[in-house]
Protein backbone atom coordinates (compact mmCIF):
# COMPACT_ATOMS: atom_id res chain seq x y z
CA UNK A 1 0.00 0.00 0.00
CA UNK A 2 2.82 2.41 0.92
CA UNK A 3 4.68 1.57 -2.27
CA UNK A 4 1.59 2.29 -4.37
CA UNK A 5 1.08 5.62 -2.62
CA UNK A 6 4.71 6.58 -3.21
CA UNK A 7 4.46 5.62 -6.90
CA UNK A 8 1.26 7.66 -7.32
CA UNK A 9 2.84 10.65 -5.57
CA UNK A 10 5.94 10.39 -7.80
CA UNK A 11 3.79 10.23 -10.95
CA UNK A 12 1.83 13.31 -9.84
CA UNK A 13 5.02 15.23 -9.03
CA UNK A 14 6.62 14.22 -12.33
CA UNK A 15 3.52 15.37 -14.21
CA UNK A 16 3.58 18.71 -12.42
CA UNK A 17 7.28 19.20 -13.21
CA UNK A 18 6.71 18.36 -16.89
CA UNK A 19 3.76 20.77 -17.15
CA UNK A 20 5.75 23.54 -15.45
CA UNK A 21 8.76 22.97 -17.71
CA UNK A 22 6.54 22.98 -20.79
CA UNK A 23 4.95 26.33 -19.92
CA UNK A 24 8.31 27.85 -19.00
CA UNK A 25 9.95 26.71 -22.24
CA UNK A 26 7.47 28.51 -24.51
CA UNK A 27 9.02 31.43 -26.32
CA UNK A 28 7.35 34.85 -26.28
CA UNK A 29 6.49 34.35 -29.95
CA UNK A 30 4.47 31.25 -28.99
CA UNK A 31 2.78 32.92 -26.04
CA UNK A 32 1.79 36.40 -27.21
CA UNK A 33 -0.72 37.55 -29.81
CA UNK A 34 -0.08 41.13 -30.84
CA UNK A 35 -2.01 43.83 -32.67
CA UNK A 36 -0.97 46.60 -35.05
CA UNK A 37 -3.25 49.30 -36.38
CA UNK A 38 -1.45 51.13 -39.17
CA UNK A 39 -2.53 54.59 -40.25
CA UNK A 40 -2.88 55.53 -43.91
CA UNK A 41 -0.09 58.11 -43.53
CA UNK A 42 1.66 60.24 -40.93
CA UNK A 43 -0.67 63.15 -41.68
CA UNK A 44 -2.25 64.39 -38.42
CA UNK A 45 -5.78 63.58 -39.61
CA UNK A 46 -4.83 60.02 -40.62
CA UNK A 47 -3.12 59.53 -37.26
CA UNK A 48 -6.17 60.89 -35.45
CA UNK A 49 -8.60 58.51 -37.14
CA UNK A 50 -6.25 55.59 -36.35
CA UNK A 51 -6.98 56.14 -32.65
CA UNK A 52 -10.71 56.34 -33.31
CA UNK A 53 -10.50 53.00 -35.12
CA UNK A 54 -8.46 51.58 -32.23
CA UNK A 55 -11.10 52.65 -29.70
CA UNK A 56 -13.91 51.11 -31.76
CA UNK A 57 -12.06 47.83 -32.36
CA UNK A 58 -11.16 47.50 -28.66
CA UNK A 59 -14.77 48.29 -27.67
CA UNK A 60 -16.09 45.72 -30.18
CA UNK A 61 -13.65 42.91 -29.35
CA UNK A 62 -13.29 43.25 -25.56
CA UNK A 63 -16.52 41.36 -24.69
CA UNK A 64 -15.72 38.69 -27.28
CA UNK A 65 -12.26 38.09 -25.78
CA UNK A 66 -13.41 38.12 -22.16
CA UNK A 67 -12.32 34.98 -20.34
CA UNK A 68 -10.00 33.77 -23.12
CA UNK A 69 -7.72 31.12 -21.66
CA UNK A 70 -4.93 30.90 -24.23
CA UNK A 71 -3.48 32.33 -27.43
CA UNK A 72 -5.06 29.65 -29.61
CA UNK A 73 -8.54 30.53 -28.35
CA UNK A 74 -7.85 34.25 -28.89
CA UNK A 75 -6.71 33.57 -32.47
CA UNK A 76 -9.86 31.56 -33.16
CA UNK A 77 -12.10 34.35 -31.88
CA UNK A 78 -10.22 36.97 -33.90
CA UNK A 79 -10.37 34.79 -37.03
CA UNK A 80 -14.12 34.41 -36.63
CA UNK A 81 -14.49 38.22 -36.39
CA UNK A 82 -12.19 39.49 -39.16
CA UNK A 83 -15.06 40.57 -41.41
CA UNK A 84 -16.87 42.27 -38.55
CA UNK A 85 -13.72 44.13 -37.48
CA UNK A 86 -13.36 45.41 -41.05
CA UNK A 87 -16.95 46.65 -40.92
CA UNK A 88 -16.24 48.42 -37.61
CA UNK A 89 -13.04 50.03 -38.92
CA UNK A 90 -14.61 51.05 -42.23
CA UNK A 91 -17.61 52.59 -40.43
CA UNK A 92 -15.26 54.77 -38.37
CA UNK A 93 -13.37 55.80 -41.49
CA UNK A 94 -16.57 56.58 -43.41
CA UNK A 95 -18.22 58.48 -40.57
CA UNK A 96 -15.11 60.66 -40.31
CA UNK A 97 -15.12 61.49 -44.03
CA UNK A 98 -12.34 59.19 -45.26
CA UNK A 99 -12.66 57.61 -48.69
CA UNK A 100 -10.25 54.74 -48.06
CA UNK A 101 -11.05 51.43 -46.35
CA UNK A 102 -9.30 49.01 -44.03
CA UNK A 103 -7.82 45.58 -44.45
CA UNK A 104 -7.89 43.20 -41.50
CA UNK A 105 -5.85 40.02 -41.22
CA UNK A 106 -3.99 37.74 -38.87
CA UNK A 107 -0.45 36.96 -39.91
CA UNK A 108 3.07 36.60 -38.63
CA UNK A 109 5.20 39.73 -38.59
CA UNK A 110 8.54 40.76 -37.22
CA UNK A 111 8.38 43.07 -34.21
CA UNK A 112 11.19 44.99 -32.52
CA UNK A 113 11.66 44.99 -28.74
CA UNK A 114 8.67 46.68 -27.12
CA UNK A 115 7.83 47.46 -23.49
CA UNK A 116 4.30 47.63 -22.10
CA UNK A 117 4.70 48.87 -18.54
CA UNK A 118 6.55 46.11 -16.67
CA UNK A 119 6.30 43.70 -19.62
CA UNK A 120 9.03 43.72 -22.27
CA UNK A 121 8.62 41.60 -25.37
CA UNK A 122 11.78 40.69 -27.22
CA UNK A 123 12.14 41.23 -30.93
CA UNK A 124 10.94 38.34 -33.02
CA UNK A 125 8.27 37.05 -35.34
CA UNK A 126 4.87 37.08 -33.66
CA UNK A 127 1.34 36.21 -34.68
CA UNK A 128 -0.57 39.48 -34.93
CA UNK A 129 -3.88 41.03 -35.80
CA UNK A 130 -3.01 43.61 -38.46
CA UNK A 131 -5.43 46.40 -39.32
CA UNK A 132 -4.22 48.64 -42.14
CA UNK A 133 -6.09 51.84 -42.84
CA UNK A 134 -5.85 52.84 -46.49
CA UNK A 135 -2.26 52.31 -47.62
CA UNK A 136 -1.17 51.41 -44.10
CA UNK A 137 2.05 53.36 -44.62
CA UNK A 138 1.77 55.62 -41.56
CA UNK A 139 2.85 55.15 -37.97
CA UNK A 140 1.06 52.43 -36.09
CA UNK A 141 -0.46 51.67 -32.71
CA UNK A 142 0.70 48.47 -31.03
CA UNK A 143 -0.61 46.38 -28.21
CA UNK A 144 -1.09 42.77 -27.08
CA UNK A 145 -4.34 40.86 -27.58
CA UNK A 146 -3.21 37.84 -25.56
CA UNK A 147 -2.47 37.85 -22.75
CA UNK A 148 -4.93 40.71 -22.66
CA UNK A 149 -3.37 44.14 -22.30
CA UNK A 150 -5.72 46.02 -24.62
CA UNK A 151 -8.85 43.89 -24.57
CA UNK A 152 -9.64 43.86 -20.86
CA UNK A 153 -13.14 44.62 -19.63
CA UNK A 154 -13.57 47.28 -16.99
CA UNK A 155 -15.02 44.69 -14.62
CA UNK A 156 -12.00 42.40 -14.84
CA UNK A 157 -10.38 41.65 -11.51
CA UNK A 158 -7.65 39.42 -12.91
CA UNK A 159 -5.70 42.00 -14.89
CA UNK A 160 -4.33 45.42 -14.22
CA UNK A 161 -4.37 47.65 -17.29
CA UNK A 162 -1.18 49.65 -17.80
CA UNK A 163 -0.51 51.67 -20.89
CA UNK A 164 2.44 53.59 -22.24
CA UNK A 165 0.84 54.16 -25.61
CA UNK A 166 0.80 57.37 -27.55
CA UNK A 167 -2.73 58.71 -27.11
Amino acid sequence: MKVAAVIILCVILLGAVIMFAKTQSQSPEDTYLRIHIRANSNDATDQSVKYKVKESIVEYMTPKLEGVADKSQAMTILSENLDEMKVVADAVLSSNGYDYESTVSIRQEEFPVRSYGDLTLESGIYDALIIELGSGSGDNWWCVVFPPLCFVGKESENFEYKSLFFN
